[in-house]
């Protein structure tokens, strides 16, 4: 029997959303209209130094006022933790992760999709590996690393770029799936990485299809071994082409100029803005 279609939108309030949200929200909107499906969406909110109270107001009313409609009410992933504390436990105890002592500063860009910052999640160098399976407790002064064997292939069709092929050691390595905890309160065990919630949010609200942009293409082979580890269904992906600025620099939050805010304060209409956003994307090929 084939499942209900479900989608969800998945932004951050880590600013305001831009031309690049609005394309690949409202065609995740397209996606879930055409198959009859439910939306659902998540506020991505896990970060409390960046995450802004602000932003998650202005997210709701832009998505909107677009004409986006989803599944009330909005799951919130700072509400969710003990979710991602069950799924860490669980890898810990199977011996797939391994603490990792690197500085905060290297690991502080790992928390976020890549969309949000300027690069991919660097291949690991394996510094911190261990030459063998260990299980320990969870240790609130420690980060977490899934163990990746180099030479792993992950491959996937996905049903806008077609097929897909990545290389553990080659593509990306042992990644981050629990950051360890920079306060002073002994309560504070951490906070799970943006791959590990991704995928712990994603089962549990019986997603279906994950539409998104084609930068997080690596984030997807990384997440599909994390569902193999945690015994999890892989849902089915769609990537999105990327939108870039005139100068053909992908858009960021830091395009104010291009923010949906903007430009409806500028008098565009959702139409407007939608057309502007089509102009925008970049033809590029698949990956292969």
């Amino acid at each position: 029997m084939t499942r209900a279609y479900i989608g969800r939108l998945a932004p951050s309030p880590t600013g305001l959303l831009h031309l690049g949200h609005a394309a690949t929200f409202w065609q995740a909107f397209l996606r879930a209209r055409e198959h009859k499906g439910t939306l659902l969406l998540r506020n991505e909110d896990l970060d409390p130094q960046r995450s802004k109270f602000e932003y998650v107001e202005a997210m709701v009313e832009d998505l909107a006022w677009l004409g986006i409609a989803w599944r009330r009410p909005m799951i919130s992933q700072s509400q969710r933790t003990h979710l991602y504390r069950a799924a860490f436990n669980q890898l810990l105890k199977q011996g797939d992760i391994y603490p990792c002592t690197c500085s905060r500063k290297d690991l502080a860009r790992v928390m976020h999709a890549p969309h949000e910052d300027t690069d991919d999640e660097p291949v690991y160098s394996g510094h911190c590996r261990p030459t063998h399976t260990t299980t320990n407790s969870l240790e609130s002064a420690t980060n977490y690393r899934l163990r990746v064997s180099d030479g792993t292939s992950v491959t996937f069709t996905d049903r806008n770029l077609g097929p897909q092929s990545f290389t553990a050691g080659e593509d990306f390595g042992d990644f981050l799936i629990w950051r360890k905890a920079f306060s002073h309160n002994s309560e504070d065990a951490g906070l799970p990485s943006y791959q590990l919630a991704c995928v712990v949010d994603d089962a549990d609200t019986a997603i279906t299809e994950v539409v998104r942009g084609r930068d997080l293409l690596k984030s997807t082979a990384r997440q599909i071994l994390l569902q193999r580890a945690l015994n999890l269904p892989t849902p089915a992906y769609f990537h999105t082409q990327l939108l870039t600025d005139d100068h053909g620099t992908r858009l960021a939050k830091r395009h104010d100029a291009l923010a949906i805010r903007t430009l409806r304060q500028q008098g565009l209409s959702p139409a407007q803005i939608l057309q502007m956003a089509n102009l925008h994307v970049t033809t590029v090929t698949s990956d292969s």
